[in-house]
């Protein structure tokens, strides 16, 4: 690990502090000697201001001898090594001193060859320490953050009523922590969904994720980027308490956000805005506000700031997406007699809305069986032969009695699909979208059976015999099946697409990738261009 350490030499005699500052080839070791002192005094006192990792200190000298030196950084709270120099008659005295916490020790005269051998054995010491405790903290704070935004998902969701106080995410109560809310939607949805494959379906929302959470990095803000569906993502930032609302700023990021897409993704997206930062028990209700707002809006590439403009209308569109929901609910808890009930009432409001207006019923539920498609398809309900044949049934449908014939149709279909099934596969199905949605993130068994709330052991057990492989099997093939779309269709580097792809280190995801391929990523790429 390519970490630079900083060393102090302390003694009293000048001609030994220039021999250990000249002898020892310091920078070949990436070590920096930030000063020299000549007793402990002044040597405590370049500790406090250079913070050193390493001293290489006499026993014998003035004003404060070695010893003394070593106790009080021993109760400094420094992570300091100290390397005693000793005269052969105080050599029992040094070694004593190891109890002070001494790292080591070496007699006068010196063999310079035997002390940078010291050296570099102690500062690797110092660097693998270094490096462990680095990597736990970014492992701990990787986990919090996976954390932190599964509990965002499950409220934006109301899949949860969790209490916000105490969260772990930081020291101030979530209950302080007010979010700016934008909801992005890929534009011309039910086209792209039905000329994609499922392995295009997958790369595309995957990459537009990517530059949605690379976007705002500019602007240094704190915030998240959870994909709540297909072609629909939650862009939450967090704001202080009390911050005023500025709507020219919050456009300003929504273009930002609109323009990475288009160019880095040649995708179009909506925006919808909520127009007032919100509290974390606020977000569920927002997040279905603006849903509905972009659904039923025609335009594309829009900045869509959320209005309340009409109580009567909105209303009636809550009041329908409320049925709606309320049918996806069912399929989810497979409860067949509640979703018929609830089909029944979203006829009846539908012959109500057709007395006024035939033309707003076609509209409103084209729009509604969008909504409810993505939806089937998020809780995987619905497999792409049963969506491609509704889509052809929906080109076919020329009115409202056909369009409600073709959706009666396919929620009796899934039903019966989801009645069939058992409680394991549902939970592998469950399992292998958790999965694609988290290619790109550390994680193993233990979130992923977390997640599905039943034991590691069990989880391993239906996944092998679901998917016929283990867990990191699939895990490790799908990530590279993924970075092999990345190194076709992007220009990005070997160490970025790994990165994407949940590989930190270039050399393990160069390893990993030629197992699987028999090539490197660089070989691949070059294959392909030539291609």
């Amino acid at each position: 690990m390519n970490m630079n350490l900083k060393a102090l030499l302390v003694d009293d005699e000048i001609n030994i502090l220039r021999n250990l500052q000249i002898v020892i080839p310091w920078e070949k070791h990436g070590i920096e000697v930030i000063g020299l002192a000549h007793n402990g005094v002044k040597a405590l006192e370049m500790v406090q201001e250079h913070q050193p990792d390493l001293v290489l200190s006499d026993i014998r000298m003035p004003l404060m001898d070695g010893i003394g030196f070593l106790e009080k950084v021993s109760q400094m709270d420094k992570d300091i090594q100290v390397i005693l120099l000793t005269g052969f008659q105080e050599f029992e005295y040094a070694r004593s001193a190891l109890k002070f916490g001494a790292k080591d020790y070496i007699l006068k005269p010196i063999n310079y060859e035997e002390l940078e051998a010291i050296v570099v054995r102690i500062a690797t010491e110092i660097r693998e320490k270094r490096k462990a405790e680095l990597d736990e903290q970014k492992k701990w704070s990787r986990v919090k953050h996976l954390a932190y935004e599964k509990f965002l998902f499950d409220i934006l969701l109301d899949y949860t009523n969790v209490s916000t106080r105490h969260f772990f995410e930081d020291d101030n109560s979530l209950e302080e922590t007010e979010f700016t809310f934008l909801l992005i939607d890929l534009d011309n949805y039910s086209q792209l969904s039905r000329k994609w494959s499922e392995k295009e379906r997958k790369l595309e929302n995957f990459a537009v994720r990517n530059v949605l959470q690379d976007a705002l990095g500019p602007y240094q803000l704190l915030y998240s980027v959870l994909q709540t569906r297909e072609g629909e993502w939650c862009v939450l930032i967090r704001q202080l308490q009390a911050t005023v609302f500025n709507r020219d700023e919050v456009y300003s990021w929504s273009d930002t956000l609109q323009n990475a897409v288009k160019q880095n993704v040649k995708l179009t997206v909506s925006v919808g805005i909520y127009p007032e930062h919100l509290s974390v028990l606020k977000l569920a209700e927002a997040y279905k506000k603006l849903q509905r707002s972009l659904q039923l809006s025609p335009n594309v590439e829009q900045i869509l700031m959320l209005e309340e403009t009409n109580p009567n209308r909105n209303e009636l569109n809550n009041s329908l997406w409320e049925l709606v929901e309320g049918i996806v609910s069912s399929l989810k808890r497979r409860d067949k007699a509640r979703m018929e009930a609830t089909f029944e009432k979203l006829n009846e409001s539908l012959r109500a809305i057709s007395e006024h207006s035939y033309l707003r019923v076609e509209q409103i539920l084209h729009f509604l069986i969008l909504h409810l498609i993505r939806e089937m398809r998020e809780i995987s309900i619905i497999s792409d032969e049963e969506e491609r044949a509704l889509w052809a049934n929906l080109e076919r449908s020329v009115g409202v009695k056909d369009l409600l014939a073709t959706i009666h149709q396919l929620i009796n279909d899934c039903m019966s699909a989801g009645m069939n099934r058992k409680p394991s596969e549902l939970l592998m199905l469950n399992a292998k979208e958790y999965i694609s949605k988290n290619l790109s993130n550390d994680f193993g068994v233990e979130e992923i059976a977390d997640h599905l709330g039943i034991s590691c052991s069990y989880f391993s057990l239906l996944f092998k015999q679901h998917f016929s492989e283990t867990f990191l099997e699939y895990l490790t093939r799908q990530r590279i099946e993924l970075s092999k779309s990345l190194l076709r269709m992007s220009d990005k580097s070997i160490t970025q697409i790994g990165k994407q792809v949940g590989y930190a280190e270039r050399r393990y995801f160069t390893r990993v990738f030629f197992k699987f391929t028999g090539k490197t990523p660089s070989e691949y790429r070059e294959q392909i261009l030539s291609e």
